[in-house]
């Protein structure tokens, strides 16, 4: 292993993901791609780190994201009750540490998911430590997530081990989109084309917009966030469809609805 610098990239796919923002409480949102907080956790989960180790060497690393397939946002809608009928219980607590009735039975939240979402995310750092997370990921310490606990990863994660510079894997790596996604791809366009154009966003210190997710600890009871800057661009990527340039399909008027 070499100090020159490697990426790693990594295919974010699955039936539910959540990227949060600066929500909390009774509604927690989702961002429409994956923060730099949520991957760094990952990746922090899959070498085993405890929330209170130090997590200088991942900040370091350089963050960039591509949206292969969007999803679809989902709302879950809950209701709490306690089923004896008593008042629910708050936040606050009284002198000896007991929490004090919040004076209302029902409790409400929404919780928003990314359904059917594909992510390309990359990382850009040393060698050394690039090599490592790989390893890591392959077979990681503690469950991965995406976004949250709830949210399993679905197929293979690592896609992409090479270097030196994120903004051009991103470029190069063919398009990560599912099967389905593909295909409700080339019924709307009516074509099967050779390439694809895609939205990316990089970690960039000249780039025009602040996004407010590089996180200060993973502890609990030291969490915080501070910003980065980033660059929004777009790439064109080889689709990887068999057949390209075949010429267009038949009208499907359902095409749009995503049937």
């Amino acid at each position: 292993m070499t100090d020159d610098p490697a990426v790693l990239l990594l295919r974010l796919a699955g039936p539910l993901q959540s990227w949060g923002g600066g929500s909390e409480f009774n509604r927690r949102d989702t961002r429409p791609e994956p923060t730099k907080s949520g991957v760094l956790g990952l990746l922090a989960a899959a070498q085993g780190r405890a929330r209170q180790d130090d997590i200088a060497d991942l900040l370091r690393l350089r963050f960039g994201v591509r949206v292969d397939q969007p999803g679809v946002l989902l709302r879950d809608y809950h209701t709490v009750s306690d089923y004896r009928g008593r008042s629910l219980p708050s936040a606050a607590v009284n002198a000896k540490g007991v929490q004090k009735p919040a004076n209302k039975r029902t409790h409400i939240t929404h919780r928003f998911y990314l359904q059917d979402a594909v992510f390309v995310a990359g990382v850009e750092g040393p060698a050394p430590i690039i090599e490592t997370l790989r390893d890591a990921v392959r077979g990681p310490a503690f469950p991965l997530a995406l976004g949250r606990r709830s949210c399993v990863p679905a197929g293979r994660l690592v896609i992409g081990f090479d270097g030196p510079r994120l903004d051009d894997a991103l470029r190069t790596l063919p398009w990560q989109a599912s099967d389905r996604g593909r295909d409700l791809y080339v019924r709307r366009v009516g074509a099967r084309p050779r390439a694809i154009d895609l939205p990316i966003t990089v970690d960039d210190v000249s780039g025009p917009d602040t996004v407010l997710d590089v996180p200060m600890s993973f502890d609990p009871l030291a969490r915080g966030f501070t910003g980065r800057t980033v660059r929004h661009d777009w790439v064109t990527v080889p689709t990887g469809i068999e057949n390209p340039d075949e010429g267009p399909h038949a009208h499907d008027p359902f095409a749009l609805l995503g049937w």
